[in-house]
């Protein structure tokens, strides 16, 4: 007779409860180094989730069964940005989860979901959702769609999701959780992870096979490059006489930035950065020439518009980098892509290269042992880099009045910082003067979101980045746009005794697109924060009296207003002094001076007007559109 089929072992518990005590036993592994994969969850309860997961998570950490601590948010969308901010300092090997209620507090999450794939930035989304059951529909907040009846607004987050699914029975939470982790821990395929949680699911009991609770290390290799393609990059490389590196957020997330600056003091090949990639080599290293692109420095796009060759390492190419295809300026530029995504790989017809940073680099450098660029090109990414940061310097310390510049400003925290602080931005002016203007030595220390580039995210992503590095100085620059839009987060440092520096850059509006508003013809229109004017019906009245400190204050921060570029530096000295989160809020001349550019963007103008400003602007872009072409 056949044997007796032993049962599984089981034990009985919600499918929330199930989620946490899953989450709390898995692990992630690259180099050895094991570290919790889900370190905790965010949260802002509700009716849809406050007796599923917000029932687990306390049973969880009353009775000691699963370690997964909880933190509250003040806004979901936030939250999100907190947890994608931990996982960029965290070289994306953890990922915070985040739980909202349903309809509203749900869809909140949407626009962090987009900036985490965007950004490659792994979060684990768990939004309620509607009565799987449908036993009481219409329920509060549900969205009636005529055309299905499995129709959620939670369905939003599939295309801003590299993974979504519904778990409408809990048995199907197996597979699930199972392929969330695996699309969390994949270098190529990360992002946003999205569980939708029906809130009657939530609360179901179900009985769970043991051996899903095990501990579980999910192993996050380093890709190696196929032999003959490092041959025929590396063939590439030896033909050129001007070669280029363009080094992105793959070269920090990888920790490839030794063999970055090694590679580069062979070759001497000289290295421009995105805003990810900044830090990976010291700004003042012999080959470091700066941010490249729209927003980039003289150096860096004089050597681009002269590159033969182009060696891309983990850059998504964006038209910030390329300056909207029209920064490398030779007809017959070559690319080489050196990507763990083949997607990123390919781009600009490149030769591609598909490796961890870390290994492709190492195998770049054996196979080019003994190769170098002429001396007289060293000389020239020499030169053009120390004309560079004369300019610069000059930016920094301009001694404009009767307020400062944002350029100044930026150079006086630039020198009061260590190099291990970090910095904190990603929208209106301040990033295209950041890419220009900072001194990045750690890349860390530099944490510019500009692939989503969201006003919002400075603030929230503060609370992640201390979380994440609690023994680094973390500094958020942000503008009174975007504190208008979300600094709701303040109340949370507060909560956690988190301690950040958070400079407020009033300048009464939004600079930056009433700059780009003027240079476009537009004439600032709709950018200032003023009065409604009876008389021409438009807002240019006076100037409105929000008081940006008095805000800060109100969550419980210190605050500290400074009126010169003198008595800024000297409220950062105290701030970093201090133990707990401080405000520094300073006013800036809205209207510059900025930077130099070198390079275009391409911001499509009227193409017929009434407007004089209008129909020059239109006269400028179309000159600069004629640049612009497919890199073939």
């Amino acid at each position: 007779m056949p044997a007796e089929t032993v049962p599984a072992a089981t034990v009985r518990l919600t499918t929330a409860q199930a989620l946490v005590r899953f989450l709390a036993a898995q692990y992630s592994e690259r180099d050895g180094d094991e570290q919790r994969l889900i370190p905790g969850v965010w949260g802002i309860f509700g009716h849809g989730n406050v007796a599923g997961l917000g029932q687990a998570l306390l049973q969880a950490a009353r009775t000691g069964e699963a370690d997964l601590p909880y933190y509250l948010a003040r806004n979901e969308q936030a939250m999100v940005h907190a947890a994608a901010a931990y996982a960029k300092v965290k070289n994306r090997l953890q990922a915070f989860a985040c739980t909202a209620s349903t309809g509203p507090g749900s869809t909140n999450m949407i626009t962090g979901a987009a900036l985490a794939t965007t950004n490659r930035l792994p979060v684990l989304l768990l939004p309620s959702d509607m009565f799987a059951s449908r036993a009481a529909d219409p329920v509060l907040q549900q969205l009636e769609d005529t055309r299905a009846g499995d129709v959620s607004v939670n369905d939003a987050f599939r295309p801003v999701s590299k993974y979504f699914d519904r778990v409408s029975r809990p048995e199907q939470l197996i597979p699930a959780a199972l392929a969330a982790m695996r699309v969390l821990t994949d270098p190529v395929e990360t992002g946003a992870v999205t569980l939708c949680l029906p809130q009657d699911v939530q609360a179901e009991a179900f009985d769970w096979p043991l051996e899903f609770f095990r501990r579980r290390v999910w192993r996050v290799g380093r890709v190696a490059p196929e032999p003959s393609a490092v041959e025929r990059v590396s063939a590439l490389l030896r033909s050129a006489e001007k070669p280029l590196i363009v080094a992105g957020g793959g070269v920090v997330y990888s920790e490839a930035e030794a063999e970055l600056r090694a590679f580069a003091e062979a070759t001497g090949i000289p290295v421009a950065d995105t805003h990810a990639g900044k830090g990976a080599i010291p700004w003042d290293h012999p080959q470091a020439v700066g941010g490249l692109g729209s927003t980039g420095t003289s150096a860096a796009n004089a050597l681009a518009a002269q590159a033969d060759v182009v060696l891309g390492i983990g850059t998504r190419y964006s038209d910030f980098t390329t300056a909207s295809h029209t920064v490398f300026g030779d007809p017959d530029v070559t690319f080489a892509n050196l990507n763990v995504a083949r997607l990123d790989a390919a781009k600009h017809a490149a030769e591609m290269l598909l490796a961890d940073a870390k290994t492709g680099l190492a195998a770049l450098a054996q196979a080019l042992e003994g190769w170098s660029v002429p001396d007289e090109y060293r000389a020239e990414t020499l030169r053009l880099a120390d004309e560079w940061r004369a300019e610069a310097d000059a930016c920094m310390h301009l001694g404009h009045g009767p307020l400062p510049a944002q350029t100044e400003v930026l150079g006086a925290l630039n020198e009061v910082l260590d190099d291990s602080d970090v910095v904190i931005n990603a929208a209106g002016s301040m990033p295209g003067d950041l890419q220009m203007l900072w001194r990045a030595r750690d890349p860390k220390a530099y944490h510019v979101e500009y692939a989503f580039s969201c006003m919002g995210y400075e603030i929230a992503a503060g609370v992640g980045t201390k979380m994440a590095a609690p023994e680094r100085e973390v500094v958020v620059l942000v503008g009174d746009g975007s504190y208008l839009m979300l600094s709701s987060e303040i109340a949370t440092m507060v909560a956690e005794g988190l301690k950040v520096i958070i400079v407020i850059v009033q300048n009464h509006g939004f600079a930056s697109i009433g700059a780009l508003s003027e240079s476009l013809g537009s004439q600032r229109f709709g950018t200032a924060y003023r009065y409604r004017d009876e008389a021409s019906g438009l807002l240019d009245g006076d100037v409105l009296p929000v008081d940006l400190a008095a805000n800060a204050a109100s969550f419980g921060a210190e605050v500290i207003t400074a009126d010169t570029v003198a008595g800024f530096r000297e409220a950062i000295l105290k701030a970093k002094a201090n133990t707990r989160t401080t405000v520094v809020h300073v006013e800036t001349d809205p209207h510059g001076p900025n930077p130099p550019g070198s390079a275009w963007w391409d911001v499509p103008v009227s193409e017929v007007s009434a407007l004089d400003s209008t129909q020059a602007a239109r006269a400028a872009y179309t000159a600069s559109k004629r640049d612009q072409r497919h890199y073939l």
